[in-house]
């Protein structure tokens, strides 16, 4: 007798919904409303007799029993996706997918995949710069860039490279900080924050006091507020205040001069970029474009990252 599975449709809202805990965030990742998610969920839990979810004002949560439902769920799932993977002519028209940060996407990764177009013309790729989380490989990514302090259990994370942080402003700004000796006084400065970052300004300033010259009667409550790198950098630019650059991701505005080095102070990171996959996804033998992406970018990487970056500790001076 052939087993009876639940339907799909609702297992897989099941596993989204689980992942996410959300049904919003999981409908906008299946298109689909979040009530067609409930729904769907609200049947699953009927057909199989089990509540798998915690309904609460603020939100969802998985009962004992969805948690455990859950893992077997995404491992069938995943089963699935690899299978798919591997079925010849899949894999022969499927291009590489990568998830990757919008910022770090239009600055560092799509002005270097003309040189890898270049060696592999017949390798296709396909950014997604949508803020949602990754599941390997159930949502068909290959790979995913994400900034972090440490690798996560689970998938394969390889360090690309760290970040390093330097206050940057546009060349009229800078003018217009410095006194009547031509020394630049930071605490006159409209500081520019970036509320999505995990480092910002604190970071920056508890490093220069670690290197002995720390910088007192900067105000970090006051400035200019912004959700996105890329705004603060735009921001800087038009002469609105103080960003805290984030290298190599400035670079591009240094080299052109639209953004100047408003201190010589340069902060490592306590986080890095991180190439991340599912177990042996780039294997030579199954899908040999995936392998020789990840050597390319990984190469592209290397001359930005520095041993001394890894702990995400110290003080750099930035070369003028």
């Amino acid at each position: 007798m052939p087993l009876r599975l639940p339907p799909l449709p609702a297992l897989r809202f099941f596993e989204a919904a689980g992942r996410h805990q959300s049904f919003k965030l999981a409908a906008a990742e299946l298109n689909v409303t979040p009530s067609a998610i409930s729904h769907g969920i609200v049947g699953l839990e009927q057909s199989l007799g089990v509540e798998l979810f915690v309904r609460e004002p603020r939100g969802i949560s998985l009962t004992a029993a969805g948690a455990d439902y859950l893992s077997y769920v995404s491992e069938a799932f995943s089963l699935i996706a690899i299978g798919t993977q591997r079925l010849p002519n899949h894999r022969a028209n499927r291009p590489i997918a990568l998830s990757c940060a919008p910022t770090l996407a239009s600055r560092w990764l799509l002005p270097r995949l003309a040189g890898f177009r270049s060696r592999w013309p017949d390798a296709n790729v396909t950014v997604d710069t949508s803020h949602r989380q990754v599941g390997f490989p159930v949502d068909g990514f290959d790979f995913a860039i994400r900034l972090s302090r440490a690798p996560v259990a689970g998938t394969a994370w390889t360090r690309l490279f760290g970040e390093r942080l330097v206050p940057v402003c546009s060349p009229a700004y800078l003018d217009h900080l410095r006194d009547e000796h031509g020394k630049v006084d930071l605490r006159h400065a409209t500081l520019i924050h970036v509320n999505s970052a995990s480092e910002d300004w604190q970071a920056w300033l508890d490093g220069v006091a670690i290197d002995g010259t720390a910088i007192e009667g900067i105000e970090l409550n006051d400035g200019l507020r912004v959700d996105t790198i890329q705004l603060a950098f735009e921001a800087a630019s038009m002469g609105l205040g103080v960003a805290l650059g984030r290298r190599p991701l400035v670079d591009r505005d240094l080299t052109s001069g639209a953004l100047v080095e408003a201190s010589p102070q340069t902060i490592a990171s306590s986080t890095a970029y991180w190439l991340v996959s599912a177990q042996n996804a780039d294997s030579a033998e199954q899908r040999p474009e995936l392998f020789d992406f990840k050597r390319w970018l990984l190469s592209e990487a290397e001359q930005f990252d520095h041993p001394s970056d890894a702990a995400g500790t110290g003080l750099r001076r930035a070369s003028h």
